[in-house]
């Protein structure tokens, strides 16, 4: 059309091809002065496919120094899917757009991915973020086949396309990128979200039943994402990695360009495998919860093993027990070098409640037995009392990267099922982190670490505990390698260990912010700034005026929300007060503004300032699931939870509150449930240590 008074403005006709048959729900338009980069692709099928980028122009700069990263990772995973599944690419073009305000991590729309521009860097990340950044960008490129050229019928197969998009591209990965370790990425990151919520009463089948819309966006969780895609992997050990991929070639080319059900994926898979997978699926995909796999060990006379066992049970809740493919290594100190290494290794079906591993017989008896080595299955482990005991102390000489982090979930595990004493489960960790250099196993490490402190320590130690794992922090981060992903990681770490009053760790971050404390190599960038300044207010140690002072000298979008949740985070009942008012009541913040004043509100470390709001969050509960948009309250009833008050008194109300609301929506009483069951936990928990 034309634009009232710009005479020069003339009318623009454009005129688009049909596009192939698509799903509705795959559809996008963008617009606006966005900074934009091309390239193209010289595709399987003899096409030539364009490429381009596209982000802010407030962000075109920093962004500039990635895109030729990003287009070859982006390639990378185009050759990569096509030789995987044998079918090319099947689209016109390929576009990435880095999209603000944006409530997911990306969207695979046909031919134009939308990305959230945090993804964008313009100050230093963690290497576990930017890895994050490529395995979403393979993510979206496998749907690309996976949900977009096959589209599942029903969104009760939801779960299959974004199982499989997490399992290809995490496959992609580590098969086709620098980030070799991906799959202990995968365990720390991703396996940890679904033990999580495949513990929590409101699990759910992988396979779930969508009865209404909020039923579809409560499913996209850990158990969609997470475990569907650990059970995937499962499920590629259980038929054979090659026998599994030319039955998703027969899929895809069988049903290009319409709908496709889980069964029609099951019967390909087994007409080349040979499994029957009826009974599989009815075990991985219909039942909920977890088992445990516990090892049981008996010795001969001269210290060979005269018998290897496998013990499988599972919860009240949920008491099915699974079929397994999975392999048990023996893992022994290398003479040479001083590393703990795989010495064996023994791949066997495991099912029903006990399992002898034949071939162990005779053995000598390893340091470690480690059943689920290259974690190939889903599954809680318990280990035997050698193994525990020489794993707890040893941890840190493993030499490799997937096998530490099986183990370390273990002892996670373990830990927040007040069977590992929290001070134990701290100990391995600082003396594993000196010498961890897998990002994601590294960030996960540290954030147990903060809950083990915070939460789980018995109440008389907590003071010590916390004490002593800031001046740790603060000394691995002084011995860190210069300017390394490690020190960055541990000095942001210690930087959340602040307690009002304590002046060496008032001195530390404002000497970080004037120089006058130095760590070689470690630029105090823009977003690092804003760290120091978020722990200092939290301490109040500095002012409002002070955060006003440092958002006018460079207000960007990123650092309004910095500056909100710097106020948010301070110290005071009057902060919080604010915070708590602002979340709920300020229409004016955007999506990401009212996630940033939430997480300050609630991630003070200080049982006065939260235990007043133990109350009101239960009252104000309801109104927000009324007032607020699906997203908007499950990011307020996420994020304001008060979880540094007293757990007894969260789980005395919660409990209650969920008593009176049996009528409530599924989607609300799944968000509450799951912050009352992280409050018994803990009280539990806690409650064990307090006991050593």
């Amino acid at each position: 059309g034309t634009l009232g008074t710009h005479e020069a403005e003339t009318t623009k006709l454009w005129v688009f091809e049909s596009t192939p048959t698509m799903s509705s729900y795959l559809t996008a338009i963008c617009a606006g002065p966005y900074a934009e980069w091309h390239t193209e692709y010289a595709n399987e099928d003899g096409r030539t496919v364009p490429m381009a980028m596209y982000c802010r122009q407030a962000l075109a700069e920093a962004f500039a120094k990635d895109v030729d990263y990003l287009f070859d990772i982006t390639k990378k995973g185009f050759a990569f899917y096509a030789k995987t599944w044998g079918v090319p690419y099947p689209y016109a073009k390929y576009d990435q757009i880095y999209v603000p305000e944006y409530n997911a991590g990306a969207m695979e729309n046909i031919g134009m991915v939308t990305i959230r521009d945090q993804y964008v860097f313009e100050s230093k990340v963690t290497d576990a973020y930017a890895e994050r950044r490529v395995v979403t960008v393979l993510h979206e490129l496998a749907h690309m086949w996976f949900g977009d050229y096959v589209t599942m019928k029903w969104w009760n197969d939801l779960w299959l396309n974004e199982s499989f998009a997490e399992f290809t591209s995490t496959l992609a990965t580590a098969e086709a990128t620098e980030w070799k370790d991906a799959w202990a990425t995968f365990s720390s990151g991703e396996k940890s979200w679904a033990l999580r919520q495949d513990q929590l009463s409101t699990t759910h089948p992988i396979v779930a039943p969508i009865n209404d819309l909020n039923d579809t966006y409560v499913n996209f969780d850990g158990i969609t994402y997470a475990k569907g895609a650990s059970v995937l992997k499962q499920l590629v050990f259980y038929v054979g990695r090659e026998k599994f991929f030319k039955g998703i070639n027969n899929y895809l080319n069988k049903h290009a360009y319409s709908n496709a059900t889980l069964a029609d994926l099951l019967a390909e898979l087994e007409l080349t495998s040979g499994r029957d997978l009826k009974a599989w699926s009815a075990q991985w995909l219909e039942q909920s919860g977890i088992n445990t796999i516990a090892t049981e060990v008996e010795e001969n006379e001269d210290g060979t093993i005269r018998q290897l066992a496998l013990r499988q049970s599972a919860s009240a809740e949920h008491p099915v027990l699974r079929a397994h493919r999975l392999a048990v290594g023996f893992y022994n100190e290398d003479p040479e070098t001083g590393k703990i290494v795989r010495t064996d290794q023994f791949e066997l079906d495991v099912d029903g409640e006990l399992t002898i591993v034949e071939a162990a017989a005779g053995k000598a008896r390893p340091a470690l037995i480690l059943v689920n080595d290259d974690d190939l299955t889903y599954t809680k482990l318990r280990f035997d009392e050698k193994s525990l005991k020489f794993a707890a102390e040893n941890l840190y000489r493993f030499d490799d990267a997937l096998a530490r982090s099986v183990i370390w979930l273990a002892f996670w595990d373990m830990t927040r099922d007040g069977e590992l004493p929290a001070k134990r489960f701290i100990e391995t960790s600082l003396a594993a982190l000196a010498t961890e250099h897998e990002s994601t196993t590294f960030r996960y490490a540290l954030a147990q670490i903060s809950t083990t402190a915070w939460h789980y320590a018995a109440p008389a130690d907590r003071a010590e505990v916390v004490e002593h794992v800031a001046a740790e922090l603060f000394k691995l981060s002084q011995a860190a390698e210069a300017g390394s992903d490690e020190q960055f990681q541990l000095i942001t770490a210690y930087l959340g260990y602040g307690e009002p009053g304590d002046a060496a760790f008032e001195a530390n971050a404002k000497g970080l912010l004037d120089g006058s404390v130095k760590l070689d190599g470690l630029e105090i960038d823009n977003n690092f700034r804003w760290t120091i300044i978020n722990a200092l207010s939290a301490i109040n140690a500095i002012g409002q005026s002070d955060i006003d002072a440092e958002l006018a000298k460079r207000e960007t979008t990123e650092n309004r929300e910095f500056a909100l949740g710097a106020r948010a985070v301070a110290g005071t009942a009057e902060a919080k007060e604010w915070a708590w008012n602002e979340a709920l009541h300020n229409d004016e913040l955007t999506n990401m503004q009212l996630e940033s004043v939430a997480r300050g509100f609630a991630s003070t470390p200080r049982v006065d300032l939260a235990e007043p709001y133990a109350a009101k969050y239960f009252e104000v509960a309801d109104w927000i699931w009324q007032n607020k948009t699906f997203h908007m309250a499950e990011a307020l009833l996420e994020g304001l939870y008060p979880s540094y008050a007293d757990p007894a008194t969260l789980v005395d109300l919660g409990d209650a509150w969920l008593a009176s609301h049996a009528d409530a929506d599924n989607a609300l009483q799944r968000i509450v449930r799951g912050n009352v069951e992280s409050s018994h936990r803990t009280l539990k928990v806690r409650d064990f240590n307090a006991s050593l």
